[in-house]
């Protein structure tokens, strides 16, 4: 019985397999000019900063790191991460560049992000100009090395790559959309395949009529237009 159920669910869908078909196509066309029309392209750039050695590195002075400087910069990377999304470190970066931008949609467009197990922190800023989104995070990343110095006291944060400018959009993948419309496409389309099989209550096979009145079928008369085709072939 289960085998028999399954085989009626699969010819369900089979013999709505264009239906499927269009609808999963119509989803993707849809989704790939969404993107292309209606998204707007933001551009992300990148800068990474390194957590060194707490000694005074403007002075050239050969010095070890020892496993406590190690200790005590991991501790300062979720500190620091913190510390670079800050109202004073954003404001100056928007009066250096003279963009305009307020702090608080700034801040939406900076994402703070250190590397797992290590003492690397990423600064990505998005933008939908991407010459400014590498200024932004350029500055960003010379303001907070210079507040560091004056809150801690200590040159412990260097610049390890400085943003560049984007090519291509962030925002924007032509393939991740298709996948992702095409998904949606295959749901509504089970959906409907679902719903259309509910409302649709005519009787197609003798099979339907035993299972559905629980008799039996004695006999079954062909379509008259079956037998014509039929015999126009014959001849």
């Amino acid at each position: 019985m289960e085998e028999l159920d399954l085989k009626e669910i699969f010819n369900i869908f089979w013999s709505k397999k264009i239906q499927i078909v269009i609808i999963v196509l119509l989803f993707i066309i849809g989704g790939i000019v969404y993107t292309s029309e209606f998204t707007t392209p933001m551009y992300s750039s990148s800068t990474t900063l390194v957590l060194a050695s707490s000694e005074d590195t403007e002075k050239n002075v050969n010095t070890t790191i020892t496993a406590t400087d190690i200790t005590i910069n991991s501790k300062l990377v979720s500190t620091y991460s913190e510390l670079v999304k800050s109202k004073n470190i954003l404001r100056e970066v928007i009066t250096n560049l003279n963009v305009q931008i307020d702090e608080d949609t700034l801040r939406k467009h900076v994402k703070v992000s250190s590397v797992k197990n290590t003492e690397l922190i990423e600064i990505t800023v998005e933008d939908e100009n991407a010459s400014t989104a590498t200024k932004i995070a350029n500055e960003i990343a010379n303001v907070f090395t210079e507040k560091v110095k004056e809150i801690y006291n200590i040159n412990n944060v260097q610049i390890v790559d400085e943003a560049e400018i984007a090519t291509t959009p962030s925002n924007i993948n032509y393939i991740k959309s298709a996948i992702m419309f095409a998904g949606m496409g295959i749901v509504i389309a089970i959906i409907y395949v679902i719903i259309s099989n509910i409302l649709d209550t005519t009787v197609k096979t003798a099979e339907d009529i035993e299972k559905n009145f629980n008799v039996p079928v004695i006999a079954s008369i062909p379509m008259i237009e079956k037998l014509n085709n039929e015999r126009k072939y014959k001849r």
